[in-house]
């Protein structure tokens, strides 16, 4: 049994409308969920397949981290799918900071981030203090490079480019073929 602790605000989210949530996530990832609204407190038990239950702890994350049930469900979609949280907090110096580095992360009425969804093919979700990501190993370790590029102080343009530059590599399945004349 593994425990979670997600926001307050967020529990509502978790459980949703007279729990469908909640057993929509225990019956597709076959685990069981006990949840304690006061504290936000997730006990999560793995009742079925083994493989689908590692999938529930980082499912309920996703949900506490800002992201939409359906999305957060997309975790079980692939065998390679996987969820991160990068902690804002520990790049920034202060709450002013904090907010101007999130605001450098979202972008002009959120199109950085929504570069990044396009680019990369990942979800991505600004939440707290914290920039999560879902998707496959490389789409998510695009969009954390481009985090910390811009997290560095990096030109949004030079991120951009960056992002498109890993599209391509991705487009082409990462292979670059040489040609024997031999």
């Amino acid at each position: 049994m593994q425990h979670v602790t997600i926001p307050q605000d967020r529990i509502g989210v978790l459980i949703g409308e007279g729990g469908t949530t909640m057993r929509r996530i225990e019956d597709r990832a076959e685990v069981r969920l006990d949840i304690d609204s006061e504290t936000g407190s997730v006990a999560i038990e793995k009742v079925g397949d083994p493989v689908r239950g590692l999938k529930g702890p980082d499912i309920v994350r996703a949900i506490g981290r800002g992201f939409a049930p359906d999305e957060a469900l997309t975790l079980l979609d692939g065998d390679m799918r996987m969820f991160e949280a990068i902690d804002l907090d520990a790049a920034t110096r202060n709450r002013n900071d904090l907010r101007r580095q999130k605001g450098r992360l979202i972008g002009e009425n959120g199109r950085t981030r929504e570069l990044m969804e396009e680019l990369t093919g990942a979800s991505v979700v600004i939440y707290g203090s914290t920039l999560s990501i879902i998707g496959d190993p490389e789409e998510v370790e695009a969009v954390r490079n481009a985090a910390e590029m811009i997290l560095d102080g990096a030109p949004h343009g030079a991120v951009y480019s960056y992002l498109e530059r890993r599209r391509s590599e991705m487009d082409e399945g990462g292979l670059n073929y040489h040609e024997f004349t031999g």
